[in-house]
């Protein structure tokens, strides 16, 4: 009787995988969240592009201490800057749907922001899929070892390395890394680009966050999947242990990591703003620092939010491939559900 009915059930979301694919509910829920996530980036964009303009106006000029009245009040009619936050507001999103982000007012004074981009973005976009990769490489073992000897050896390993990673600052541990890795290795604490070498470090630093991330998750859906009636089951019917772990518990409970895959760009641009800074990278994050401290605020604009459409796209990517992969999620509402 348990088989017929583990039987029918498995044929049941099997039937409704099958089926998973662009129909009328899986559009409709694909609309909304296109929909929620391009009204959360027009309201970073305007709080972001609010606050900037409250700073001094210093930041739109090369040599501010040296203009002249006139010349101020020329470039500030030039960039716009004398008309109503609303308008500004208005112009600035109708240039940013051409892909005009303005120009560098004090790092590049007069180049387009797009361009000055363009040549800082590849590094660090190899950087940041190196690091990902290293990242499931390390943490999808960890957290299935955490799993397979709850209680033991790995499992204690396992928490104290999560712990670790979310109690103590990520700016320690990525000095103490720089300093005794670089003295271990033997190589150069600035990074160059033609000596592959030099990435070693900097695409470790930025993985542990992802490692730690990654492993915490799978332990947890894996524990679940473990405790659950079919693995019982199997169990019961004398099933090798290794076959229950890797066919069942393990690809049941690796669905839903992948919703926090895309998420993860979270984690890779929020550490690469220091680690590029610290390793002297040519990169994103290290132009995010290096505009800052020099009060380039049309650069700052831009950046600031480039990184939250990366955020952004991360999270909505992350909700349409767990719909996507997961044959459990409905997207239909069930009479009687609010």
């Amino acid at each position: 009787m348990m088989n017929y009915i583990a039987g029918r059930r498995m044929a049941s979301i099997r039937k409704r995988g099958s089926g998973r694919g662009f129909d009328n509910s899986m559009l409709k829920y694909c609309v909304k969240r296109l929909a929620s996530s391009i009204i959360t980036l027009l309201i970073i964009i305007t709080v972001v592009f609010v606050l900037l303009r409250q700073m001094p106006i210093e930041g739109y000029f090369d040599n501010f201490e040296k203009a002249d009245q006139a010349t101020i009040n020329a470039k500030l009619e030039q960039l716009g800057l004398n008309d109503p936050i609303p308008v500004q507001l208005f112009n600035f999103l109708k240039n940013l749907l051409k892909g005009d982000l303005g120009t560098s007012a004090r790092y590049s004074v007069g180049a387009p922001i797009a361009q000055i981009i363009a040549k800082k973005a590849p590094v660090s976009i190899k950087l940041g899929v190196l690091s990902m990769a290293l990242a499931l490489i390390m943490g999808i073992p960890l957290g299935a070892a955490m799993a397979r000897g709850k209680g033991r050896f790995w499992d204690k390993f396992g928490t104290v390395f999560i712990v670790f990673i979310n109690a103590v600052p990520a700016a320690v541990y990525h000095i103490f890394i720089q300093m005794y890795g670089t003295s271990f290795l033997g190589i150069s604490m600035l990074f160059d680009e033609a000596n592959l070498v030099t990435w070693i470090l900097p695409v470790f630093s930025m993985a542990l966050g992802n490692t730690a991330y990654y492993a915490m998750w799978l332990r947890r859906y894996m524990v679940d999947e473990m405790n659950k009636d079919y693995v019982r089951l199997a169990r019961a019917k004398g099933v090798d242990s290794r076959k229950i772990m890797m066919r069942h518990v393990f690809r049941n409970a690796f669905v839903p990591m992948i919703q926090y895959i895309p998420t993860s760009l979270l984690y890779t641009v929020s550490g690469s703003i220091y680690i590029e800074s610290l390793y002297s990278i040519p990169g994103m994050g290290g132009l995010l620092v290096d505009v800052i401290g020099r009060q380039d605020n049309p650069m700052v604009q831009a950046i600031v939010i480039m990184y939250s459409c990366i955020g952004i796209v991360g999270l909505l990517l992350g909700d349409l491939l767990m719909g996507m992969i997961d044959p459990r999620i409905s997207f239909v509402k069930k009479e009687g559900a609010r």
